[in-house]
């Protein structure tokens, strides 16, 4: 099969959509549940649901922060700067629009649940782990590196990004 090298390329840098684990809206229930058992700052919401998914599912700060702002305007949770983060708890209202949403809110746990339970992606876990290590590998070893290392580096990448993507095709 002709693969354009180009395109390729270009679309493996840009990077590509990838898919929530939750349904529109559903994503403010699960982080009212985060902060309903003890207060969290943004970034510990985040960890919570990598390691909740098993590395499968790492929400953006995009997507985080301005749900915790949205769920702080509609009055469900509140903020306090601790050690120069904004920390969020659950408010009275937060706790009672759960309790109204409860059969919402359980079907949204069941659905994550069965999605991140271990026999749905153990095979994908040990996956992931092998990306998050290359991903802290290049974090930290590319900084100051030759261009033509650099170049070697990216060509590898892209070949293995199109012999993935050929294996997944078969």
């Amino acid at each position: 099969m002709f693969r354009d090298r180009d395109y390729h390329r270009e679309r493996f840098f840009r990077g590509s959509r990838r898919e929530s684990s939750f349904q529109k809206g559903d994503l403010k229930y699960v982080i009212l549940e985060l902060i309903k058992d003890r207060p969290r700052h943004g970034y510990d919401i985040i960890r919570e649901l990598e390691e909740q998914s098993y590395g499968t599912y790492k929400p953006s700060p995009g997507v985080i922060y301005p749900t915790l702002q949205m769920l702080e305007e509609m009055g469900y949770a509140s903020s306090d700067e601790q050690e120069g983060k904004k920390v969020y708890t659950i408010t009275e209202e937060g706790t009672q629009f759960l309790a109204k949403k409860k059969n919402h809110t359980n079907g949204v746990k069941s659905q994550i649940k069965r999605k991140w339970s271990f026999k749905n992606i153990g095979k994908m876990v040990m996956v992931m782990k092998e990306y998050h290590a290359l991903e802290n590998l290049l974090s930290r070893g590319v900084r100051g590196q030759d261009a033509d290392k650099m170049q070697r580096i990216r060509d590898i990448l892209i070949q293995t990004y199109n012999d993935i993507e050929s294996i997944l095709e078969e």
